[in-house]
């Protein structure tokens, strides 16, 4: 009788586990890299903004150019702070669309080792243990198609999502130029 998972495949699991492991931290960090980055860029162009409306601030010689200067100030911060939103989120979703893919390709190898493991205990398997095979294989296939069904709702909530936060996003910079737009006219 063949043992079904022998020292060699035991082994090659563990290296393609570490690998795949290795493989998520990198992106993980690639991920970090990028917020890191784009926050960076953030506070020196708002250092750089903040020193700009400061001037223009002492500069200002009447309350009516002060609300003026406000109502200018508004719409661009908006835009800004909606721009730096929408690219946190595609950070984030990259990140969590690279994880993904890995995560499904080894589920998906985790299955086929998973199958070929039952193959070979089927192969030798005792007389009359066709019932419980059957039940395994059964068990086996159950699992795999709610994953899928599990897998296709998530994907749907995050479709979903992302198109939830664009129109919110939208909303709020037209919002924000509206109420620009009615200050400047007060």
């Amino acid at each position: 009788m063949t043992t079904p998972f022998n020292n060699e495949q035991f082994l090659a699991a563990q290296k393609a586990s570490i690998e795949t492991l290795f493989g998520l931290t990198a992106k993980a960090f690639e991920g970090v890299e990028k917020l890191v980055e784009l926050n960076l860029q953030v506070a020196k162009t708002s250092l750089a903004e903040v020193a700009e409306s400061t001037q223009a601030v002492l500069s200002v010689k009447d309350a009516q150019e002060l609300m003026s200067l406000q109502a200018g100030l508004l719409q661009p911060a908006a835009e800004k702070a909606a721009a730096y939103s929408r690219h946190l989120y595609d950070i984030v979703a990259g990140t969590g669309a690279e994880v993904t893919k890995v995560a499904e390709a080894t589920l998906a190898d985790g299955q086929k080792q998973v199958l070929a493991l039952v193959d070979t205990a089927v192969k030798n398997a005792p007389a009359g243990s066709e019932s419980a095979v059957a039940l395994v294989k059964s068990a086996v296939a159950a699992a795999s198609n709610a994953y899928e069904s599990v897998h296709k709702a998530a994907k749907q909530a995050t479709e979903a999502a992302e198109a939830n936060f664009t129109a919110m996003t939208n909303t709020a910079v037209k919002a924000a130029g509206s109420a620009a737009k009615g200050k400047k006219a007060a």
